[in-house]
């Protein structure tokens, strides 16, 4: 790994989980980490409810459009984090991948989709204290 690791978030339409679970490293993080995210059948458009909830937390992922999964995304990441996308994900040898079981927001309202936020906070928060075990102790 990398002195600034790479995260891809996967998930079906990168319209929801992997889009808040992207803005919630991206602010944590404070720059330390390079975030990705895409889906293997990418939707429109940003989910407003993902949208809503996340602002909220006063991070603003509304200028975010979904990305389709490339290999390319994978090649580059050091850590792979799934959200029910199934065998989509290409896998490479030497990657760090996860499966993040998280229900999916699409059509549901911000009741909920706020505990879905709360809890990828909450893994997010456990990633960095892996991935910057400096920034931990800090």
């Amino acid at each position: 790994m990398s002195d600034t690791p790479t995260v891809l978030f996967v998930c079906v339409h990168n319209a929801g989980r992997s889009q808040m679970a992207a803005g919630y490293l991206r602010e944590l993080g404070g720059g330390r980490v390079e975030v990705l995210s895409a889906g293997s059948a990418p939707k429109d458009e940003i989910n407003p409810v993902a949208v809503q909830a996340m602002a909220e937390e006063g991070i603003d992922i509304a200028g975010n459009a979904p990305k389709v999964l490339t290999t390319e995304a994978v090649r580059e990441s050091d850590v792979v984090i799934t959200m029910g996308c199934g065998d989509a994900c290409p896998i490479f040898p030497g990657k760090r991948y996860e499966d993040w079981e998280l229900d999916d927001p699409a059509g549901q309202g911000i009741d909920a989709v706020r505990p879905i936020r709360d809890e990828i906070r909450r893994r997010i928060e456990v990633l960095l204290g892996e991935l910057l075990p400096e920034a931990a102790r800090a």
